[in-house]
């Protein structure tokens, strides 16, 4: 299984805190990191390649519906 990281920007732009884990592809590492959306901007990491910025607001949207 492919590592990830997502890190939790704060509110100067700078990396907050990371969390790493493990998923079985990048859809999942994806739905995995929105948990780490809660009201701050969250960057998704496979190894040094950035795959994702998700933006609250977008997140906030989706799960609304």
């Amino acid at each position: 299984m492919p590592n990830y990281r997502a890190y939790v920007i704060g509110s100067d732009g700078s990396f907050a805190r990371a969390h790493n884990f493990s998923a079985a592809d990048d859809n999942d590492a994806r739905t995995h990191a929105e948990r780490y959306v809660d009201g701050h901007d969250v960057e998704l990491w496979r190894d040094d390649t950035k795959l994702a910025l998700l933006l609250r607001e977008d997140v906030v949207r989706r799960k609304r519906g």
